[in-house]
């Protein structure tokens, strides 16, 4: 029996906003700053665009092809389950690779609260996957009934920061104008990989599109919710960056781990350091928990396919979650969390990442030559999105671009062991289910400013008249 009722544009809005914002405002900052001091916030916004348009090509690829699975299932539909699989272990590869991204930075915001030794550095990182690995394993579900209360603690810090930031600017905007000449200190060389790093902060977007079945007329829900949505992120982005860049020089910026706790003290003092630490602790915290089950859900997808080894397909006969996956997952996030730095695990995640998209982008070519459906844009997006995937992996390093082909050649070997296994059939049947899929996308919408969309619309929904409806509501 089919689901129903479908999921709105608000809905769909929500996921996408949830999906891409995260703790990422509270690291590449600081990362960008020392490559192309104020003219970061020009990155931000061609970012922006950037992920918005591949994430058009995402959004057409879940008409085409509506069930679970994102690129790993595009491409497999497109072309065969060889590409297919490629495209799921590179995704996977830039998705485990942010794990340790985040304990890092946990790491480095506990510091500024509380002094660590390296001992005691390297014994956070351990509890921080840790804590969370087990988490995921119990089940996201027993914090849900907090997540409001959280969504507020992390986000309460950088709205306070935007508007008080502003007030600067009204009051005494020759600082902000100061901090923000010359716009271009260091030249255009380092920009394209600026730019990598701020388009990570972009994704997300790939695990928040939604197979079309789920969604009420997906033929313009779709694309206006990406629009929507990644202009709701694109301005909470580009005005925490206004405000970060107009309150601090970029050279003290650049020589920090912790951005955001340097604007807090620049606007607050010793009280502001405080509250951008814990909201930063928080964030950080929260960005890692969904993006570990993320990460642990398409290796699950890829095991029930017989793509990956079996025992990533074992669930905990009582929490009912991928705990071997997740385990593997923390301990590898730990030890790359000791010798990665936050610059060259981003990069190496968006290289990745580009690949998976740019193959994602050809097989929308070859998806919609088979399909009747007329959306509008779609051979424009595909071609753009592949110029931009194949501009973000030429601008990687020289050791990210050798890595990322050795990575990507060892999962030739992966899919020619694994490939001639059969799937599991009941576990795929049950994962690939309409009300398994419909519940895994409204658990993503729990997150961080998406939650705060929903805050909005209940408040309003209070002061409307009893007798009023919602457009479309019966």
């Amino acid at each position: 029996m089919g689901l129903q009722r479908g999921l709105s544009q608000f809905d769909l809005t929500n996921i996408i906003v949830g999906a891409i914002v995260g703790a990422d405002i509270y690291i590449a900052s600081a990362l960008t700053a020392g490559l192309v001091g104020p003219f970061s916030i020009v990155l931000w916004a061609v970012a922006g665009l950037f992920a918005a348009t591949i994430a058009m090509v995402f959004a057409y690829c879940s008409y085409y092809v509506p069930r679970v699975g994102g690129p790993f299932a595009y491409v497999s539909e497109a072309f065969d389950d060889f590409y297919g699989f490629l495209t799921g272990w590179s995704m996977w590869i830039a998705e485990l690779l942010a794990l340790p991204v985040f304990a890092i930075a946990f790491a480095n915001y506990l510091q500024a609260l509380v002094p660590l030794t390296p001992a005691a550095e390297v014994a956070v990182r351990a509890l921080f996957v840790a804590g969370l690995t087990l988490v995921n394993i119990v089940g996201v579900r027993a914090a849900g009934r907090l997540n409001d209360v959280l969504t507020l603690i992390k986000l309460s810090p950088l709205l306070l920061l935007i508007v008080a930031g502003f007030g600067v600017f009204v009051v005494r905007p020759e600082t902000v104008i100061g901090n923000y000449i010359p716009l271009l200190p260091l030249g255009l060389q380092n920009a394209a990989h600026a730019l990598i790093l701020v388009f990570w902060a972009y994704a997300g977007f790939e695990l928040g599109t939604l197979p079309a079945g789920e969604v009420e007329n997906p033929k313009k829900a779709i694309p206006r919710a990406i629009i929507t949505g990644m202009l709701i992120v694109g301005f909470f982005y580009l005005a925490t960056n206004f405000v970060l860049f107009g309150l601090v020089n970029w050279t003290e910026l650049s020589q920090s781990t912790v951005p955001l706790v340097v604007a807090g003290t620049a606007l607050f003092g010793s009280a502001g350091a405080l509250i951008m630490t814990v909201g930063a602790l928080f964030s950080v915290a929260g960005s890692d928990e969904s993006g570990m089950l993320g990460s642990a859900r398409l290796a699950y997808a890829m095991a029930i396919d017989g793509l990956f080894p079996r025992a990533f397909a074992k669930v905990h006969p009582r929490y009912n979650t991928p705990y071997v996956v997740l385990i593997v997952q923390g301990v590898i996030a730990f030890v790359l969390s000791g010798v990665g730095s936050l610059s060259g695990l981003i990069s190496f995640a968006v290289l990745n990442l580009a690949f998976s998209f740019l193959l994602t982008c050809f097989a929308l070519i070859v998806l919609r030559s088979d399909g009747g459906a007329n959306l509008r844009g779609q051979h424009l997006i595909s071609l753009a999105g592949i110029a931009i995937c194949l501009f973000l992996l030429f601008s990687t390093t020289t050791f990210d671009k050798i890595a990322g082909v050795l990575v990507i050649l060892a999962g030739i070997p992966v899919y020619l062991f694994y490939s001639p296994k059969e799937d599991i059939h009941h576990l795929k049947a049950l994962f690939l289910s309409e009300e398994a899929v419909l519940l895994r996308r409204l658990e993503a919408k729990e997150t961080y400013l998406a939650n705060l969309l929903d805050l909005i619309r209940t408040v309003l929904r209070r002061f409307r008249r009893p007798g009023s409806r919602e457009p479309g509501e019966k």
